[in-house]
């Protein structure tokens, strides 16, 4: 049972991990793009223009590591918290420009986040299980 347990966990784990990471690698070569879509996304919201500029910037380089820690199981938690308040800012930006459908995904995106930090005695097929990092 604790074995089933520790597999569905790091399926779970896995699949947001690669989420983030296939979000990273297709936006990577393309930040200019996608910071420019950002910022006409955001134009005509609250949000300042040199925030969005510097979100946009550094967006695919926290997604593309945050991919990579939670597909190679290390330093789960503190990929957790990081991916939590990403998710969180985004919730933000999301409701700035009244985009109830990406809240919705975004708290889709909280909610497994949430499982995730509180199951997080499962995981136990994890780097930080081989080099006893909690």
């Amino acid at each position: 049972m604790e074995k089933n347990k520790a597999l569905a966990y790091l399926f779970l784990r896995l699949s947001i991990g690669i989420s983030f990471l296939g979000h990273g690698i297709v936006r990577l070569p393309e930040i200019p793009a996608f910071r420019n879509w950002m910022i006409d996304l955001f134009k005509t919201s609250l949000m300042p223009e040199a925030f969005t500029y510097l979100f946009a910037s550094v967006l695919p380089f926290v997604e593309l590591l945050l991919g990579i820690l939670l597909v190679i199981g290390w330093r789960t938690r503190e990929a957790y918290m990081i991916g939590s308040a990403v998710i969180c800012v985004l919730i933000f930006g999301s409701c700035l420009i009244e985009n109830w459908e990406a809240v919705a995904f975004q708290l889709i995106y909280a909610l497994l986040f949430f499982i995730l930090l509180c199951y997080m005695d499962y995981n136990k097929y994890a780097l930080d299980k081989e080099w006893k990092i909690d």
